[in-house]
């Protein structure tokens, strides 16, 4: 989930340094970073919960841990992803309002000479956002379906649209025929993905509870 947060800053972090090349550096130990993050959170996932340990773990902390300190631990985990979104947000937000402005303002002057432009542009796309988010009945959701999409669209369909446009003509025959195969795979399997989340959430909506 970090990497894919942060998987579309990596260029306006690099128009940005001075130097080009330490962009390798600040990449690799990017990665380092979060890959110790997941594996540490599985490890120490598995430690606590066992056999229990769902597929988000983060799931595993709704519920009463049964252990001493379980309450606190439980809001320390709320609050550290609660800071963790908060920080993550700007990430996100900064290249979606600069790619979004020059997709709608294409001959505009820089957005950050405009601040009209650039007033409206933010507020419109935070408004958007809040009202999109009061309608998502659990971050649980949330991450089923961003998780179904977001992942092969990074990995399999951007990078095959990119073979398929072409610009330098580089690609070959064989490279167009593998990136259409590939968005092929990737529609039919996100499909199924988006097809097995919105299933299961409309069947736990219609379970009745055990209270009642």
């Amino acid at each position: 989930m970090i990497f894919l947060n942060t998987f579309s800053a990596v260029h306006s972090i690099d128009n940005e340094l001075e130097d080009s090349t330490q962009i390798r550096g600040i990449v690799q130990t990017s990665l380092a970073l979060c890959s110790s993050v997941y594996i540490m959170t599985s490890l120490f996932g598995f430690l606590l919960f066992g056999d229990g340990t769902l597929d988000d773990v983060l799931a595993n902390f709704d519920a009463n841990l049964g252990i001493p300190y379980g309450s606190f631990l439980n809001d320390a985990v709320r609050v550290s992803y609660a800071a963790h979104l908060m920080l993550v947000f700007p990430v996100v937000f900064f290249p979606l309002r600069l790619n979004l402005d020059g997709r709608f303002f294409p001959s505009s002057r820089p957005l950050v000479l405009d601040n009209m432009r650039f007033a409206l542009v933010t507020v419109g796309l935070i408004g958007i956002i809040f009202l999109g988010a009061n309608f998502i009945p659990s971050i649980w959701d949330a991450f089923q379906f961003t998780g179904a999409t977001a992942a092969v669209c990074i990995g399999f369909i951007f990078l095959a649209a990119i073979t398929l446009k072409d610009r330098h003509n580089i690609a070959t025959k064989k490279d167009k025929i593998l990136s259409i195969v590939m968005i092929v795979l990737a529609v039919f399997s996100n499909v199924v993905a988006i097809y097995s989340d919105a299933y299961a959430l409309f069947k736990n909506a219609n379970t009745p509870s055990l209270r009642e």
